[in-house]
């Protein structure tokens, strides 16, 4: 097995707590609602929300793909930081066996930074270009731009 890592950074004018509440403690709720196009509905299978927790998560209409399921392994409200691993659903290729996210939110002046990192662990020794990933970071950047501009239309939620 083989892991291809890409990182990817960017910025927000809405303060970590905020988004941290919205794009990971509420996202279940959140994002079905605000974008039912990209993510029709999000379930826990089993466990209570924290990490071991398995996700499974119904794409929208205008989806590639139908569900994925994953595995919360980390989730820390102090740091703001959260990590899961996709382990099933057609998102996963015949040449990808698992992808694990790590995102951290970080102060920075009254914003934040968004740090992730994505870890594709291949079948063999496949390697993964980068190319291949734009795209779904582009969706997911998109996901995360409609969640900022809900923070801004609603100043009141999450707090």
């Amino acid at each position: 097995m083989g892991v291809c890592t890409f990182e990817n950074e960017f910025t927000s004018e809405i303060p970590p707590s905020r988004l941290f509440k919205a794009f990971v403690l509420d996202a279940d709720n959140l994002i079905p609602k605000i974008a039912p196009q990209a993510i029709k509905q999000a379930e826990i299978l089993e466990g209570n929300g924290g990490p071991g927790t398995i996700k499974k998560i119904t794409f929208g209409e205008g989806s590639q793909y139908g569900y994925v399921k994953h595995r919360i392994d980390s989730i820390d409200e102090a740091s703001y930081s959260y990590s899961y691993t996709l382990i099933e659903g057609d998102a996963l290729t015949d040449t990808i066996e698992k992808i694990s996210y790590e995102t951290k939110l970080v102060a920075c002046g009254s914003g934040s930074t968004i740090k992730s990192i994505s870890h594709y662990h291949t079948k063999g020794n496949i390697e993964i270009k980068e190319e291949h990933v734009k795209a779904g970071k582009e969706k997911a950047h998109g996901l995360f731009k409609l969640i900022e501009s809900y923070l801004k239309d609603h100043p009141d939620a999450y707090n």
